[in-house]
């Protein structure tokens, strides 16, 4: 099963003619995912062409969803129209919006969940690598790729990893898989402080699926919702658990790579985070390294 995509999701890429969103169109399309459609407002009625596939362009999301049956968005849009691009998903009635752009204004995020609220829309994102859920093909081709991460490092299995960090992500991702251990869904949540879809959120997802039997769950300094997906998991969640946690070594008040990794007032610090892990029988890696072997040693 996975969660929240297969290699059936139909997707829809805003932003597709700016270079970004182009490039990872045409990694997504290489990956195999269905990439049906693309969103660039004046631009409706042209093609984007890649590895002998056309993809047509449209003027707004509400169109592309309409006529091509999308279902998921990839938004590459620049942080300065990038909340409008989510609220035009969510106003379109995706099931799915994948925000990848970094940098949106911290009010403008706030809006964006205010506007969200009741919606059938989930957010994931901003700033963050996106979402796969491999395929069975080679390099694990064949499956849904939305954002950023490289597809070839994945492989379909039974673990279920969620992160903050983009290249955490792919760090757990490829430590599996170079034990020939596959993934059934990765989910990079990003690192902004407003964000749409929590490790909570993604964990009560993974539980739920009879597909994965155990979980990654790496997480950094800043904000609380890491302990708050280590209380759930403590009461509720019956499969192993290993998490790490990024930033032991962070000062006080200074932000440290994503805008949400600050500690402050004392709170949000790596040492909380990793104590509530261990609280609720998360086995916690000491160092990046040990992701994998941390959770396979618990199964």
């Amino acid at each position: 099963m996975a969660i929240l995509v297969t290699p059936n999701t139909k997707v829809l890429i805003q932003g597709i003619t700016g270079s970004f969103g182009a490039r990872h169109a045409q990694l997504s399309i290489d990956y195999g995912s269905q990439i049906v459609a693309g969103v660039t407002p004046g631009k409706g009625g042209q093609f984007f062409e890649h590895g002998g596939k056309k993809v047509p362009i449209f003027d707004t999301v509400a169109e592309a969803a309409r006529q091509t049956g999308a279902t998921a968005s990839a938004i590459f849009v620049p942080p300065p129209f990038a909340a409008d691009a989510i609220l035009e998903a969510v106003d379109a009635g995706l099931e799915l919006a994948v925000a990848i752009t970094e940098g949106i204004p911290v009010n403008d995020m706030v809006k964006v969940k205010r506007a969200m609220a009741g919606q059938r829309t989930r957010l994931i994102g901003p700033n963050c690598p996106g979402i796969v859920t491999p395929g069975t093909g080679k390099d694990s081709q064949g499956g849904c790729r939305i954002g950023i991460s490289p597809g070839y490092i994945h492989k379909k299995g039974n673990i279920g990893v969620v992160s903050r960090s983009g290249t955490l992500t792919y760090e757990a991702v490829w430590q599996l898989t170079s034990r020939g251990v596959g993934q059934s869904t990765c989910v990079g949540i990003g690192g902004d402080p407003v964000n749409g879809t929590s490790h909570l959120d993604v964990i009560k997802l993974f539980n739920a699926d009879p597909e994965t039997t155990g979980i990654i769950m790496i997480g950094e300094i800043g904000g609380s919702a890491e302990e708050e997906a280590a209380e759930w998991i403590k009461a509720n969640c019956k499969k192993p658990v290993a998490g790490f946690i990024a930033g032991t070594t962070a000062p006080a008040g200074r932000r440290m790579g994503h805008a949400g990794a600050i500690v402050s007032g004392g709170k949000g610090t790596a040492e909380a985070k990793i104590a509530a892990f261990k609280a609720a029988g998360i086995g916690v890696a000491v160092t990046p390294s040990e992701m994998a072997d941390t959770l396979l040693a618990m199964m």
